[in-house]
């Protein structure tokens, strides 16, 4: 597999996990910074002060030699080195990149005075360059929550690299221990994705109706791995992620002879994966699942994660359940069968993830965009798209798989007037439509709350329309979309967790106050 290296913000406790997770694995042990330091024979705050541009050349050359070590070190790696052009891509290129997350407060707390130069620095700037460095480490294979004692996320980190060398090396990887699961993105066969990823067993295969062409080649790419399964099928559309739908579907599986040791694998969308998923989790008190997404939707978000969920009257996945799938397989010539309006929707959520991470994702899916209103096959810079796109998200679900550090609550980004947009329209709009409504409202409320900048609702409105997306707010600033966000899932009290942007690659939660949002919302 080789190398495994160790990426954050300084004070997460690379350098001690790195010691611990290579002890554990019988691999050496190597901290970047000591070993530059070593070689020049001058320490790291003295190479800093002395000559920074110099410091940097010579990390990029020591982290070189280190990429190319034959006998795969765990590796501790300074906090701005990934951030320098070159490092991160050279590192994920040679092995395994896992970035230890921490809190700001609880890194500043282990960093001993005058040993990180750059961090002696007036706090609104040491804050500064933690929020600008973070979108860079979300972009690793996997991260871990390093803000724990060391022993506990080296062991974390130990079961991670044993998941990721039984399980087709580094990829994007939702690190949760002993339940961490790959999304495998390729647009090769089929067949060859499911046998790198999957091994034998038996279940059933729950499809969208729509994708009734599709299933010959889903069951034999699963029996190439030894998977026998019963075809499912589940008609399309949100009216069946409903308490009808959830029934009938959990009566088939019962009726086709599924036990505990069963799973199900999903075979299509958001609506098929939050079903299927939510079946998952309750039959047998809960059964395997695996996702093979067919949708931009499903593949970057939706099917990464772990929730699950149907509609009730109140609103859109009210009644639903965390639970991790073993899998989730993405392949891309799926999407070439999606019709024109689906594939424009799906851009709804790769500009949601291209605000979170900044510039480089945003100048990424601008480029793929025409593909949208084609009837071509995706473009191979497509899975480079999607990868980052699901990347960011398993990171962020990795470090808060249930929503309560406010880390995963990022992804809501568009969603929270989206959620009370789509649901007011009786699901008549697609996801990412309402989530592209979501995101105009989101850069005009950061606006009112003086935390964006001046141009940000424009640029999105031009971005999302250049991609055929709806951006007008006007309609849907009604009484019943306001009801809608009054009931959010993830109101606290008299207000909504919202997820504002400052800018790309600038985003944070606040809260809003639900009475506000008639204001807010104004042109």
């Amino acid at each position: 597999m080789g190398p495994v290296f160790l990426i954050g913000f300084p004070g997460a406790g690379k350098s001690t996990v790195a010691r611990l997770a290579a002890a554990a694995l019988g691999r050496r042990a190597v901290d970047l910074d000591d070993a530059i330091a070593a070689a020049a024979g001058r320490t790291v705050p003295e190479l800093v002060a002395a000559d920074l541009a110099d410091f940097r050349r010579r990390e990029a050359a020591a982290l070189a030699e280190v990429a190319a070590a034959v006998d795969a070190p765990v590796v501790a790696v300074g906090g701005g080195a990934p951030v320098e052009p070159g490092n991160l891509a050279r590192m994920m290129a040679a092995g395994l990149v896992v970035a230890l997350d921490v809190d700001l407060d609880v890194a500043l707390a282990r960093i001993a005075p005058g040993s990180r130069p750059l961090l002696d620095r007036p706090r609104a700037e040491v804050e500064a360059r933690y929020a600008a460095r973070a979108p860079v480490y979300r972009r690793a294979h996997a991260t871990v929550a390093g803000g724990r004692d060391a022993a506990t996320t080296a062991a974390e980190l130990v079961a991670l690299i044993a998941r990721v060398e039984a399980g087709g090396g580094p990829r994007p990887w939702v690190a949760l221990g002993d339940r961490s699961y790959p999304i495998a993105i390729g647009d090769g066969a089929l067949a060859d994705l499911v046998t790198a990823h999957l091994g034998p067993g038996r279940g059933a295969l729950v499809f969208d109706r729509n994708l009734a062409p599709h299933v010959e080649a889903a069951v034999a790419a699963l029996a190439a791995a030894g998977i026998t399964v019963e075809p499912i099928a589940v008609e399309p559309g949100e009216a069946s992620k409903s308490l009808a739908g959830y029934g009938a579907l959990a009566e088939a599986l019962i009726a086709r002879g599924l036990d505990r040791g069963s799973t199900i694998y999903a075979l299509g969308g958001g609506v098929i994966g939050d079903l299927a998923g939510f079946v998952a989790a309750t039959l047998f008190r809960g059964v395997d699942v695996v996702h093979l997404p067919t949708t931009v939707v499903a593949m970057t978000d939706s099917a990464i994660g772990g929730k699950t969920a149907i509609d009730v009257a109140a609103g859109k996945n009210l009644l639903g359940a965390f639970h991790q799938p073993r899998a989730v397989i993405a392949h891309l010539p799926h999407l070439a069968t999606l019709p024109p309006r689906e594939r424009v929707a799906g851009f709804g959520e790769l500009w949601k993830y291209a605000l979170l991470d900044g510039e480089p994702l945003l100048a990424a899916v601008e480029a793929v965009a025409p593909w949208a209103a084609t009837t071509a096959p995706p473009p191979p810079a497509l899975t480079a798209v999607i990868t980052a796109a699901a990347t960011l998200k398993a990171n962020l679900v990795s470090v808060d798989e249930r929503e309560r550090t406010g880390r995963r609550a990022l992804l809501n980004l568009g969603h929270t007037v989206g959620h009370a947009i789509e649901a007011a329209a009786d699901w008549r709009l697609l996801h990412g439509e309402a989530v592209a409504l979501g995101l105009v409202a989101m850069a005009r409320i950061s606006a009112r709350l003086g935390l964006a900048e001046a141009d940000l609702e424009p640029r999105v409105v031009a971005a999302l329309a250049a991609t055929g997306l709806p951006t007008d707010l006007e309609p849907w600033r009604r009484p019943e979309v306001l009801a809608r966000i009054a009931v959010d899932k993830k109101r606290h009290g008299a207000a909504v967790r919202f997820v504002a942007c400052a800018g790309p690659g600038a985003c944070r939660v606040v809260e809003v106050p639900v009475a506000g949002f008639a204001d807010l919302l104004r042109p």
